[in-house]
């Protein structure tokens, strides 16, 4: 089966028809799904949506969500971790990162408190022995800074870095400490031509899918913004498109589509271990 290791199944764009989406992707192979916190205020949500559907869900602060986010939150984060340690559908701390891409976020009191909330989730994860779902835009080299640092004393991190998007040194680096590299829509667009010649260099098993759903469209959802302006609506991204996107790889890596959905389901299990119990 198919593994979407990044769906946001909770949010507020799946409420009139969660379970149907959640169906159409078993209808076409992806057998799971990886649900990510992004604030508190979901934690329980998400937890109560992956036993709920089959799936699976992590726990964190997206840093999107840090400039809400109180320091007592992370307490409450250790207490999560703590209560729910043995629940197999629970696979990593995430999603958690950094993010240089929002001009609000880059400001320097508020990258101050992104890296202070990543470093305590960082530690948060190894402290329970979790892999992490990490959030890398435009802030790969500050991500791996903190893994490097945090990493000391022999520990060996796992997880996934999502949505990659950075360079081939960036990614080997990654890879060498232990995570695998997210792939979802954005490969499928032909402009995209770092990213999908990083998709083709890349080691086949330091590779996951994802849709990032309901995020990050694949081309043929996509509507620009003349289209929108003009009353044509966005295509709503879901797991259900992930098939299409894995055969989009495929097709650039020249791989065998059977190949790579067995290669990814075992890059998948080895990122997020709990993912082989459930």
């Amino acid at each position: 089966m198919w593994i979407d290791t990044h769906a946001h199944l909770d949010a507020a764009e799946f409420d009139r028809d969660r379970s149907a989406v959640r169906q159409a992707a078993r209808a076409v192979g992806v057998g799971h799904c990886v649900i990510p916190a992004v604030e508190r205020a979901n934690w329980a949500a998400v937890r109560e949506l992956a036993h709920a559907q089959g799936d699976s869900y992590c726990l964190g602060i997206h840093p999107l969500f840090v400039p809400q986010a109180q320091e007592s939150d992370l307490a409450a984060l250790d207490a999560e971790l703590a209560q729910h340690r043995d629940d197999p559908r629970l696979v990593a701390v995430g999603e958690i990162g950094l993010d240089y891409f929002v001009p609000a976020l880059c400001e320097p009191a508020m990258r101050e408190r992104q890296e202070f909330f990543y470093a305590a989730q960082l530690r948060l994860a190894r402290a329970h022995g979790l892999p992490v779902v990490l959030h890398v835009r435009r802030s790969a080299d500050r991500l791996l800074k903190y893994l490097r640092a945090l990493g000391q004393g022999g520990h060996r991190w796992s997880g996934i870095a999502h949505a990659f998007n950075g360079s081939q040194a960036q990614a080997l680096a990654f890879i060498s400490m232990g995570l695998k590299l997210g792939f979802g829509g954005a490969l499928t667009y032909e402009r995209a031509l770092q990213l999908r010649r990083l998709a083709c260099a890349l080691p086949l098993e330091a590779l996951v899918l994802e849709t990032d759903s309901p995020d990050i469209p694949p081309h043929w959802l996509y509507v620009d913004e003349a289209s929108r302006a003009g009353g044509q609506t966005q295509g709503r991204n879901s797991p259900a498109e992930l098939p299409r996107i894995a055969a989009r790889l495929a097709a650039l890596r020249g791989t065998d589509l059977v190949a790579l959905q067995a290669a990814t389901y075992a890059n998948a299990c080895a990122a997020l271990p709990r993912l082989a119990l459930v």
